[in-house]
């Protein structure tokens, strides 16, 4: 029984997360935090952590996601000199740097109270919802560009 309501209550979470994704328009976006929020929340059902855990999860990972927005967007690589390409791409590694310590560093805080096989799920997870945010972007951009006048 408790594992039919687990199921229902997975479903139940995929499908609003899903609607809630498709209906808001740019105006009514979630913030990040939101969006982080319930990120964790789809990942702690997915594990079927208890409610402490899921709790202690939830506010770690939102944690560790505002210090990874703390290091700002990725730099762009547009530069017409060969200068200014190379001051980017040093740039870039710097940036991956900082990510992988906080990986790192967050990775012993999920050792604390998730098992190995819990975190590498945590990763696959992760993983697979920002592919789905990275196809989506890429279709509401195509689905918004405007015709070339010729």
């Amino acid at each position: 029984m408790k594992n039919l309501m687990k199921i229902n209550m997975v479903a139940l979470m995929v499908f609003v997360f899903c609607t809630i994704g498709m209906a808001q328009d740019e105006k009514q976006r979630m913030s990040r935090e939101q969006l982080a929020e319930k990120q964790a929340m789809h990942i702690a059902q997915e594990l079927a952590l208890d409610d402490a855990t899921t709790q202690h999860f939830v506010e770690t990972y939102c944690a560790c996601q505002q210090e990874v927005w703390a290091l700002g967007p990725k730099p762009e690589i547009e530069s017409a000199t060969e200068e200014g390409a190379e001051q980017a791409i040093k740039e870039r590694f710097e940036r991956s740097r900082a990510v992988l310590d906080l990986r790192e560093k967050y990775y012993e805080e999920y050792s604390k109270f998730l098992t190995q096989k819990q975190i590498l799920r945590v990763y696959e997870l992760e993983h697979k919802a920002m592919n789905r945010l990275h196809k989506h972007r890429e279709h509401n951009q195509k689905g918004h560009e405007r015709p070339q006048k010729e």
